[in-house]
């Protein structure tokens, strides 16, 4: 029977205080290692995408001043590019986008026209949704994505 309950006793045998506390404070220093690099790649990420979307927007742009010889007006906005307006006249309007993007940090894209910068400015605030700002704060425009 005696070798019954030594059999019993390494089963039920569970892990330490000690190995459980050196498992969390290695997690721990990986964590501390690897969130900076991957917060990083997020930035860029979302910085590239914009760049893209902008890209995009640029190049709708240019197809709908080839077939309208202008720029969409304030009030039409970006939505028109993507078939969309709000004056009930415009009707089976064509698409140069499949639709408006939104930036990577959810807020939509701002459109000026005249620009300040060209014909037209199209730009994203950047993160903080204030103008100015530093890298991933940047504001990025048409005019600064090339």
């Amino acid at each position: 029977m005696s070798t019954r309950i030594v059999d019993r006793r390494r089963r039920m045998r569970g892990f330490t205080l000690i190995e459980i506390m050196v498992v969390v404070v290695i997690i721990g220093l990986l964590a501390a290692i690897v969130a900076p690099n991957v917060i990083r790649q997020l930035d860029r990420a979302a910085i590239s995408r914009a760049r893209v979307d902008l890209g995009t927007i640029r190049t709708a742009m240019t197809e709908f001043y080839g077939e309208h010889y202008r720029y969409p007006t304030e009030d039409e906005g970006l939505e028109i590019l993507a078939g969309q307006s709000d004056d009930i006249g415009q009707r089976n309007l064509p698409k140069y986008i499949e639709r408006v993007p939104q930036d990577p940090w959810g807020a939509n894209y701002h459109y000026r026209m005249p620009g300040e910068h060209g014909d037209y400015d199209v730009y994203t605030l950047g993160a903080d949704g204030e103008e100015g700002g530093e890298n991933v704060n940047a504001d990025i425009g048409n005019w600064n994505v090339d």
